[in-house]
């Protein structure tokens, strides 16, 4: 017997029926007794299942920003894992929504000039184009700002106050008085207190580690309106977590709950000791409102993180007004369905102690498991926006096949929480290799030939069905794979097969036979080859999805269920065979790469002033066109100066911080000191060229170019209308 891991009581008991005397009159009593402990078992071969109904979440993305690769990792990583379950013949449902409050929400559609509803809205059409393009199938992607989500948050924080495990105490914070909002750690920078670093952020120093409060920063100000803030008090409502330490300490132990690299670490926390955890923030924020303050109490808001985690309840509730499911089935504390979250490590906090404790302080069942994956790092290194290797979603869909990416991260991913690395080279040669190279090649090598030869018939019977059993017997080492997140074991056992099917169509020749007029011989090997193929494209559909139906019409089958590995495709006609996958071209990782990159050529030193004036002549004169092609390679986008001051020991500089609606600021110099203070251009939008190479300076690293216009030896700053959106790119 195994157990799979994956927080349920799964096994595979193998059984001989010859070793049992009258096993048939007994089998019933047998099905009884082990069917509560475990849902899949085989007999002799025969994979027998019993449905499990299962809710599986992802991590909700955060509502400010697009999808990238490094998101990618985990909803292909769980709609594989979801699409393995239903194959297999249990309940599945699949839910997700965007993460949609919390004052960056707010503050980026203040910048971008739209409402915070417009703002998410838009983010989410977005999100939703994304996953669609990679093939994750939601049952159902909603939104944390709901009125299903305030309903429940608002519901679960009363349950946890009338259990007494609220309470209020006062908070001293840095609060902008320009903003007029009280300050987030990421929202402050300052000296770090310990070292004396500068710029560093409100909650750790990234020079020396220390971890401090915002409060404790030397000369702090805020990122936003660059003014020095005030240290203000105000009452915050904690939810009081170390009264759960016993339960999470039981509940954190139970098999299966968590991986074990994750159990060790919640075991240094819970060595630490467990802090109330803070659950409210002042207006303004863009959220929802902590019911029954007292009166005249100023509006408190839930802290992102208490109703992000709702948020999966809230899109299971909207789906079961939709459909005939039963929301309290799912989620009463007697719940014998099982819950699932798929999450990257960063968050396991969250998700492993709050939210648990959350749900059983309001009398809701907890996570049957909570499966934790790393982080994604390309050729090697973190992803660079630089380098051209932090890759957007929609940057890639328009230059590769998803397929390719879905087989590449399951090669890869296991049931640990290591990171893993796309190596670009490896993705190519992986991908040409095992998809192209032999299993679509199976189908292509065989197809002609039965629809040259016999219209399209498979042979009456099969030649080899030895080797045909082999490989449907190597389908419940694949399934138990598959179950246990092992997907790398899953795709290495499938390529297994498929050089089995390769060796066996290279020994028989089908070529050689045709030439020499042995038509029942060429129908015979392809009648097995292409059944092999069959199997093959049933153990693949979870990584697959769109290659497995275009099969699926071709060999002009019903279902790729993974108990359709049993039929066996005899006297059977197929479809015309048209190539299901191309080879990766290295021109096409290039130009996606190319298309990724911030800064594409390394910029040469800018020309003084004299120099300017002496080079006057027009392109016209000179003959020094550039084409349109030339001119297209220059990425220019509306940036918002979050922050200019001058440079200590340089008089022509300035020193800019840009918002140019990426998910960190940038540093740029600016050598326009004589004409500009520094408080002229804050708050201003200008337009900033951003993929010129960063350009090492005595003074720190400058990451683009501030346009100005110069007539006369005088600089001017171009400026837009603050009604620019930011990060929009001029064409």
């Amino acid at each position: 017997m195994d157990s799979f891991g994956d927080g349920s009581f799964d096994g595979c008991v193998i059984i001989s029926l010859g070793e049992v005397a009258g096993f048939w009159m007994i089998l019933p009593l047998i099905w009884a007794i082990i069917t509560p402990f475990y849902s899949d078992f085989t007999i002799n071969g025969i994979f027998m299942t019993t449905n499990r109904k299962i809710l599986v979440t992802s991590a909700l993305p955060y509502a400010n920003g697009p999808i990238h690769l490094g998101h990618l990792v985990e909803y292909i990583q769980t709609d594989i894992w979801v699409r393995a379950m239903k194959a297999m013949g249990h309940t599945v449902t699949y839910v997700c929504a965007d993460d949609a409050h919390g004052t960056a929400i707010m503050l980026k559609a203040e910048a971008n000039g739209v409402t915070p509803e417009e703002q998410i809205a838009t983010v989410k059409a977005s999100h939703e184009k994304d996953f669609a393009g990679f093939f994750v199938d939601f049952d159902n992607y909603y939104s944390t700002h709901s009125p299903e989500n305030e309903h429940f948050s608002q519901k679960i924080y009363t349950k946890l106050q009338e259990n007494g495990y609220i309470f209020t105490k006062d908070v001293e914070q840095l609060f902008d008085t320009e903003k007029g909002l009280f300050l987030a750690d990421r929202f402050v920078k300052g000296d770090c207190p310990e070292c004396g670093a500068p710029d560093q952020y409100g909650d750790n120093c990234e020079v020396c580690s220390s971890t401090y409060n915002a409060t404790e920063l030397k000369n702090p100000y805020s990122t936003l309106s660059n003014s020095s803030p005030i240290i203000r008090s105000s009452k915050h409502y904690f939810f009081n977590l170390p009264q759960f330490d016993e339960f999470l300490r039981t509940w954190t132990k139970a098999q299966g709950r968590l991986q074990s690299s994750i159990y060790n670490k919640l075991s240094e926390w819970f060595d630490a000791g467990l802090a109330p955890w803070d659950i409210s923030r002042d207006a303004p924020y863009f959220g929802f409102k902590i019911p029954d303050t007292p009166a005249g109490e100023p509006d408190k808001y839930f802290y992102v993180w208490l109703d992000a985690p709702v948020g999966y309840m809230a899109s299971f509730k909207n789906l079961c007004d939709r459909t005939d499911m039963d929301f309290d089935e799912y989620f009463n504390k007697d719940s014998q369905t099982e819950l699932y979250h798929f999450i990257g490590k960063d968050i396991v906090y969250f998700h492993a102690l709050f939210w648990p404790a959350m749900l059983e302080g309001a009398g809701y069942r907890t996570p049957t498991a909570i499966n934790a994956h790393g982080f994604l790092t390309v050729n090697g290194e973190k992803m660079s926006k630089s380098r051209g290797t932090f890759i957007k979603a929609e940057t890639y869909l328009s230059h590769l096949n998803p397929e390719y990416l879905r087989y590449y991260f399951a090669s890869k991913l296991s049931a640990s929480v290591e990171d893993i690395n796309l190596d670009l080279e490896d993705f190519m040669q992986k991908v040409n290799s095992d998809l192209v190279g032999k299993v679509v090649n199976i189908a292509s090598r065989s197809a002609g030939f039965i629809h040259k030869n016999n219209a399209g018939k498979l042979a009456d019977s099969l030649s080899e069905p030895k080797l045909l059993e082999d490989i449907i017997a190597a389908g419940d080492e694949i399934a138990a794979a598959y179950k246990a997140r092992e997907f790398s074991k899953a795709t290495r056992l499938i390529m297994a097969c498929a050089d089995k099917a390769n060796e066996y169509i290279d020994t028989h020749k089908p070529w050689a036979l045709n030439k020499e007029g042995k038509v029942d011989e060429v129908q015979a090997v392809c009648t097995v080859a292409l059944n092999i193929f069959h199997k093959l494209v049933i153990y693949l559909a979870p990584i697959l999805p769109k290659l497995s139906e275009q099969a699926k019409a071709f060999l002009n089958v019903d279902s790729l269920d993974f108990e359709a590995r049993h039929q066996h495709l005899t006297a059977h006609t197929i479809n015309a065979f048209s190539p299901l996958m191309q080879r990766i071209e290295k021109d096409k990782i290039s130009a996606m790469v190319n298309d990724s990159k911030e800064s594409l050529t390394e910029s040469k030193p800018a020309k003084n002033t004299n120099q300017q004036q002496s080079n006057k002549k027009s392109a016209v004169q000179t003959g020094d066109h550039i084409s349109i092609d030339d001119f297209a390679k220059v990425t220019m986008k509306v940036a918002h100066v979050v922050k200019c001051q001058s440079v200590e020991g340089a008089d022509k500089l300035l020193q800019f911080t840009l918002d140019i609606g990426e998910e960190t600021t940038r540093n740029v110099f600016s050598g326009i000191a004589k004409f500009y203070q520094p408080e002229d251009l804050t708050g201003k939008k200008v337009v900033c060229v951003t993929n010129l190479a960063p350009r090492k300076m005595k003074f720190g690293i400058s990451e683009g170019m501030i346009l100005s216009a110069e007539k006369d030896g005088q600089l001017t700053v171009i400026t837009l209308p603050d009604q620019m959106p930011i990060g929009a790119t001029l064409a």
